[in-house]
């Protein structure tokens, strides 16, 4: 008989299905019979702007000199209704992070770093404080099935309404606040009992559909005199009729947010598995309110994993107005620091991955109420660090739009664009890089 053992051996090989993270959640849940609650956005590799590239200047238009010609990036969302729209110096918006969630120092540095670009804050569940009101210009008000903190008082405060219908992290579900994090301040302002787990309901409880919103949004306009903006915000799963919907029940400015949009806590199930990527949510909303022929009419803001300026400048060649940034604007903060590696590993795992924001125990002091780690956030250094980043992302919006040859930023367009996928092409509506052919439009 044959002698292989000195045949040379097989490389293991590990399954593309079962990786080694699946393996690992299999166990846990096999071990605890819980699911899995985390932080953050999608982790798993979407179609996203990324797979689009920008065609530039060359002999059919000329591309302005960046140090000679103005680029402008001002932006108004509210103009349909609102006696007073939002006047911003930069279509980049931070997004609805709630106190409770975030730390009062951390909402501090949101509204300091937003107000130093001409910017607007949002304020999420949870309720107006004073530190972000007095620190924000411009502050949007978060409207949420869990009324938390909500009170005429805040509303007329507020520079603009927003009627969270849905969130791009979990379309279809509530928020999640465990009670490690409410402590006596977050319960006083939500009406709650200190450290007993809050889950906020996914429904509004006084309207059901785009005939009863409207009558909602009727009454937020005649408590704020019909001077604010009402902004709807839906999680992107069916964008093109929520935006006609959010259109018809009297919206100013529809929010459309994508799947990769980040959330304090939720099923990991939920922020993987459900809900459809930015990239097409942006074509579909943009859509629906040409067909309504509202396009620039009513506003729309997109978020969902804007990262850079090219995430801007992208998002705005493909019909919006402005977006908003929430885990990018925490990671200006401080988020996930690589200074801070041993507490991390402390903590079981690694800055860039720390995801556990439920727990309370970020040692940025950033998405925790513990008062020992949220005193390590220097509000003043940290909303410098965000105005830097905002400053940035409009510089790279700014230098993309003059290499097409464009004055104002929102005169970016699809035609400036081609994208490098198939999948991203029939996405976005754009070209196949090196073709006219735009999958499921074009011959």
């Amino acid at each position: 008989m044959a002698d292989y053992s000195d045949a040379p051996k097989t490389t293991p090989r590990k399954s593309a299905s079962f990786d080694d993270y699946t393996i690992s959640e299999i166990r846990r849940a096999a071990a605890t019979g819980i699911y899995d609650i985390r932080g953050g956005g999608a982790k798993r590799r979407v179609p996203c702007f990324d797979d689009l590239v920008f065609l530039g200047a060359s002999m059919s238009r000329y591309p302005l000199e960046g140090y000679r010609e103005r680029c402008g990036t001002d932006v108004v969302l509210g103009t349909r209704f609102a006696k007073k729209p939002i006047e911003l110096d930069i279509p980049i918006t931070i997004a609805g992070m709630s106190f409770g969630s975030l730390s009062a120092q951390a909402k501090e540095a949101l509204g300091r770093g937003a107000s130093a670009m001409g910017t607007s804050t949002t304020t999420g569940d949870g309720g107006m404080t004073p530190e972000e009101r007095g620190h924000s210009t411009k502050l949007v008000y978060q409207y949420l099935p869990s009324r938390y903190g909500m009170n005429p008082d805040d509303l007329r405060k507020a520079d603009a309404i927003e009627v969270v219908v849905g969130q791009g992290a979990k379309p279809g579900g509530g928020g999640m606040l465990l009670g490690q994090k409410i402590g006596p301040r977050v319960a006083k302002m939500r009406t709650l009992p200190e450290g007993i787990d809050q889950r906020s309901a996914c429904r509004h409880p006084d309207w059901t559909g785009p005939d009863d919103l409207e009558i909602k949004i009727g009454e937020l306009r005649e408590i704020t005199s019909h001077e604010k903006p009402i902004y709807i915000k839906v999680g992107a799963a069916r964008p093109y009729y929520d935006t006609a919907l959010s259109v018809k029940a009297g919206a100013d400015v529809v929010v459309v947010d994508g799947m990769q949009g980040g959330t304090a806590a939720t099923q990991e199930v939920f922020i993987e598995h459900v809900g459809i990527p930015t990239l097409c949510a942006v074509r579909e909303a943009v859509r629906a309110l040409k067909d309504m022929d509202m396009h620039r009419k009513v506003q729309l803001v997109v978020s969902g994993g804007i990262r850079s300026g090219a995430d801007v400048a992208k998002a705005l060649a493909m019909g919006a107005d402005a977006v908003a940034i929430g885990s990018a604007a925490l990671i200006a903060l401080g988020d996930n620091d690589p200074a801070l590696e041993d507490e991390y590993r402390k903590l079981g795992t690694t800055a860039g991955a720390y995801d556990d924001w439920h727990e309370g125990r970020d040692p940025a002091g950033i998405t925790t109420q513990d008062p020992e780690l949220a005193k390590r956030l220097d509000p003043v250094a940290a909303g410098r660090r965000l105005s830097n980043y905002l400053a940035v992302m409009t510089m790279e919006l700014q230098t993309l739009a003059r290499a097409n040859g464009k004055s104002h930023v929102r005169n970016l367009e699809p035609e400036d664009m081609a994208a490098l996928t198939v999948e991203a092409a029939a996405m976005a509506g754009v070209p196949l890089a090196g073709t006219s052919w735009i999958p499921g439009m074009t011959g």
